[in-house]
């Protein structure tokens, strides 16, 4: 890591390099300290990044810590030269420069408690698990569509599919048409019983045995065989992303309930304890971060971006935003229109106004997060009387 002091537009005091471990950190609080830091006056910091044990002692100093986008830097960079040329050094005058400059621009890392920032972690390593799964199962689904078509129609009405434990488990046993023809009544109902099921053993074991004795199109037998071992191995990945899955949900579920917010959050139509836990682990406890309801609506990607130029005026929806934040938020909405008869007559009326499936939906969000700002600013819990002011008609629509 570089270090430049740049307190003056005209002299640069010092240049140094340090390393990132415990000797690195007290090098760089000995030469903050050279240079008038203190406990009444610490020097803030400008960093490209706001991950990593560096980062995490430096706020644990209680100094400012400023995160700047690298694609932000190097605008900065193109202000003062259009070489393209970069090093270490000269970013490090450039992020200098920028606190010095523009610091009011830019905002620091916020000031979360260690809770919200342990709930981060299971939180996001939870979610990052449901994608990993999701592309697993995608990955086994069209796998098994080249050689083995009665796993998919076995489990087409299901609504997790392949996801399903009893889908997983007879793949376990039968990773091929031929061993799935060979399943008696009885070892299925044992395999399907061992794999969770508790209710109808006989009727849904004599299903699959139907679906399994049908004619279907196979591959050769070697080649089936061969993709049947390439099953086992996708399975194998499927399973593990499924146990992750449920282990981080246990996880941050069990942080999330420890925090003071997380009664307010789950007062709100739709908000679960595992989305509760995402929107606070992305929200934070920093009721200092996002000063009005429109600077978070903004960091979550459900406010609209304005592009203007002479007569020319186009209101689009944000691209750059928090993509985590964001994903909870559609998965918010729509759980909020079977939950809370406001936000279906909400989302109703955009879809009247022509608005599309997506759109209506992160409007119906837009408003929800500002809802939701604006509890936790006042510490009260959510209030549907509140929140929506129903209109008789849409009330009858809702209860029709």
């Amino acid at each position: 890591m570089t270090c430049e002091n740049s307190r003056s537009s005209s002299v640069r005091k010092r240049r140094l390099r340090i390393t990132d471990d415990a000797a690195g950190f007290q090098e760089l609080l000995q030469f903050l300290g050279e240079h008038g830091d203190g406990p009444d006056a610490l020097i803030p910091i400008a960093i490209e990044t706001s991950r990593g044990l560096l980062v995490a002692c430096l706020r644990a100093c209680g100094r400012k810590v400023y995160a700047i986008n690298p694609m932000a830097v190097a605008r900065y960079r193109d202000r003062h030269t259009v070489s393209r040329k970069k090093s270490d050094h000269q970013d490090a005058v450039v992020l200098a420069n920028i606190l010095r400059t523009d610091a009011e621009l830019h905002r620091a890392l916020p000031g979360d408690s260690e809770l919200v920032r342990a709930i981060a972690v299971p939180a996001r390593a939870q979610q990052d698990a449901v994608w990993d799964r999701t592309r697993a199962h995608n990955r086994l689904r069209s796998h098994l569509r080249e050689y083995y078509p009665a796993i998919l129609q076995a489990f087409a009405d299901k609504r997790e599919h392949l996801l399903c434990r009893e889908a997983r488990a007879i793949l376990a046993v039968a990773p091929t048409t031929a061993q799935a023809s060979l399943l008696s009544r009885s070892r299925l109902r044992t395999v399907i019983r061992a794999a969770g099921r508790q209710r109808r053993l006989d009727i849904e074991a004599a299903r699959l045995f139907e679906v399994f004795q049908r004619t279907w199109l196979r591959q050769p037998p070697l080649v089936e065989t061969a993709m049947g071992r390439q099953t086992l191995a996708l399975l194998a990945q499927l399973d593990a992303a499924c146990r992750a899955c449920e282990d981080l949900a246990r996880d941050t579920e069990e942080l999330f309930l420890q925090h003071p917010d997380a009664e307010i959050i789950m007062s709100f139509p739709g908000l679960g304890v595992l989305t509760g836990a995402r929107m606070l682990a992305e929200i934070g406890d920093d009721r200092t971060r996002f000063a009005q309801a429109g600077d978070l609506k903004a960091y979550a990607g459900s406010a609209p971006v304005t592009r203007e130029s002479g007569k020319s005026r186009r209101v689009i929806h944000r691209r750059i935003k928090n993509s985590r934040l964001a994903a909870t938020g559609r998965h918010w909405a729509f759980a909020a229109l079977t939950a809370s008869p406001g936000a279906h007559a909400h989302y109703n009326r955009r879809r009247e106004a022509g608005d599309g499936y997506h759109s209506a939906l992160r409007n119906l969000f837009n408003r929800m997060i500002g809802q939701l700002h604006h509890c936790l600013a006042t510490r009260q819990t959510y209030d549907e009387s509140a929140a929506f002011a129903l209109r008789a008609k849409d009330t009858l629509a809702t209860a029709a």
